[in-house]
């Protein structure tokens, strides 16, 4: 039962955790729109301010944990970019040194856990009382204090780690390399168990205080808790999107390479601080030097990988991939060079990549409308809404930067017939464009009609199926000839699709106006009707993107 106890108490941590970032998440996102973005921005605006933030705020809240988690809420909030968050994580790591400090010092350990009663009741406030308007301030308030709620249970529900219970570590400690390689596992350990690095640290201090632990075995064990401490941003990236993923990565990657540096240079890194700390390592001055040796780390960290931070950001944008279904949060394009010949036919090249691409988030979003007819539930409904707006925004960006690309290809010296296939691209992404703005309008359409329990007869759809797959038929044709020059031939095809989902709907309307003049469910058929119309629209723009495609013959 004690095992069944912890193992639920270990789910419902997690789920504090977990739910706490997504609230705090969401409603930060909600409240700041890009006024707090513009903050944010300003404050990680370069490496140097982002290091400062994430400094400052560890120091406040007095948890590198905390931090980063809420990094990765930010960035999976799209209000800071990946590269920003790369500065504030190396900050946030020297920010950590502090209690290292307190408790050499004063031997006293500000927890954070005390933040989340009063976070949690000030935001239940703000929710409760509709006539403050402040809901989304209310419900990320709520959500930090869930987040802090839930890495203080963690570690509350975790068997007690104290310097008592971990001394047999003393028997492993003059073991030479050996001795090294198990302080860093011992500490990483002891700081995945109890989730915080400032505690690990402080469990490190009192041993070393209290004659348990050697200098060296101390300085092993402070390295591995660094590696430790990742454990809550890995956890806290779990179902979120690629660039919060990413940034949780660049968490680990920062401290297990800091480690591994620390390691080759161990002998000069400790030589160093006994430089900085003056005098005999001996009780009175031991929990200075690990103290010391925790700031020397994360300071010698920070100044070798910053000036890195684009290269940082670019492996973890290779080693972590979107998912089949996923998009990344923004979408750029560098722009071309203006003058350049050599350039031209690359530029182009790029550009019907791109647009190759975008013609997948158009196929992507109208099979999720066609499971959507299938699975009716809330929950798929739900799941299926936010995908298509997360591909919807995704597109508009798409249609901007890629514009504004093919206009800059125009001032490179081009052929006239590479000039007329530009002029034609950009007609394309625009009615590409259009197309997502068509598939999310049908997603709000299904969305109402689960919302409100609006029922179709499935005569009704069973006849909107071969609609739907006609449909469909038309986007992937786009798809396979988004950068082809249409033969007539193909532009016949295309006006055989066109004229087929014409007359489908012309029969489809006139069914349901039958059914309404027989007394049906007026909103029903309506909105069934409205339905049948947006999908024609998305039939429409892909034969305006047939018609360009052949003009560039």
């Amino acid at each position: 039962m004690n095992i069944v106890s912890f193992l639920f108490q270990l789910v419902g941590s997690l789920g504090f955790l977990l739910y706490g970032m997504k609230m705090m998440s969401d409603g930060i996102q909600k409240s700041a729109g890009e006024g707090l973005q513009r903050i944010l921005g300003l404050m990680t605006g370069n490496r140097i301010l982002a290091v400062l933030t994430g400094l400052f705020i560890t120091m406040i809240i007095q948890s590198s944990s905390a931090t980063t988690v809420m990094v990765v809420s930010f960035v999976n909030a799209g209000l800071l970019t990946l590269k920003q968050s790369v500065g504030v994580i190396f900050g946030a790591n020297i920010g950590t040194t502090i209690t290292a400090w307190i408790v050499s010092l004063f031997g006293f350990k500000f927890s954070i856990s005390a933040f989340a009663v009063p976070l949690f009741g000030i935001g239940f406030i703000l929710v409760s009382y509709k006539k403050l308007k402040k809901e989304s301030i209310g419900e990320a308030l709520m959500g930090f204090g869930l987040l802090f709620l839930g890495l203080d249970m963690l570690s509350s529900i975790m068997p007690e780690v104290s310097a008592d219970n971990v001394a047999f570590l003393s028997d492993f400690t003059d073991k030479g390399a050996l001795s090294r390689f198990l302080g860093i596992i011992a500490g990483m350990v002891i700081t995945m168990v109890i989730h915080s690095s400032s505690a690990a640290t402080a469990i490190i201090l009192t041993m070393s205080y209290n004659g348990l632990l050697p200098w060296e075995f101390a300085a092993a064990m402070v390295l591995g808790s660094n590696i430790g401490t990742t454990i809550d941003a890995v956890i806290a990236s779990i179902g979120t999107k690629v660039n919060a993923r990413r940034a949780a990565l660049v968490h680990v990657l920062f401290n297990v390479s800091g480690t591994i540096l620390a390691v080759i240079f161990f002998r000069p890194l400790l030589a160093l601080v006994d430089a900085i700390i003056p005098g005999p390592v001996d009780k009175d001055t031991i929990t200075n030097h690990i103290a010391m040796l925790h700031t020397v780390f994360n300071l010698s960290n920070t100044i070798i990988f910053l000036p890195f931070v684009n290269q940082i950001a670019a492996l973890t944008e290779r080693l972590i991939r979107p998912k089949a279904d996923e998009t990344p949060d923004t979408y750029h394009l560098e722009m071309p060079q203006p003058g350049k010949t050599e350039h031209a036919a690359g530029a182009i090249l790029l550009a019907e990549k791109e647009i190759l691409d975008m013609s997948e988030i158009v196929t992507r979003m109208f099979q999720r409308i066609r499971s959507s007819f299938a699975d009716r539930s809330t929950a798929a409904t739900q799941e299926f809404k936010t995908a298509q707006i997360q591909d919807e925004e995704y597109a508009d960006q798409m249609h901007q930067e890629l514009s504004q690309y093919l206009v800059r290809c125009l001032d490179l010296p081009l052929t006239d017939n590479q000039r007329n296939n530009v002029s034609q691209m950009l007609e394309v992404v625009a009615q590409l464009e259009d197309m997502t703005d068509d598939c999310h309008s049908v997603s709000i359409l299904l969305g109402r009609s689960v919302e409100k329990k609006m029922t179709f007869a499935q005569e009704d759809l069973d006849r909107l199926d071969p609609y739907i797959d006609l449909v469909n038929r038309f986007v992937l044709f786009i798809r396979e000839n988004a950068n082809q020059h249409l033969t007539e031939e193909k532009l016949a095809e295309a006006q055989a699709i066109e004229d087929q989902i014409d007359q489908f709907r012309k029969n489809l309307k006139k069914v349901a106006r039958k059914r309404l003049e027989s007394g049906a469910d007026v909103k029903s058929e309506l909105l069934y009707i409205d339905l049948v119309r947006q999908l024609e629209k998305i039939g429409d723009k892909a034969f305006n993107i047939s018609e360009a495609l052949y003009l560039t013959k």
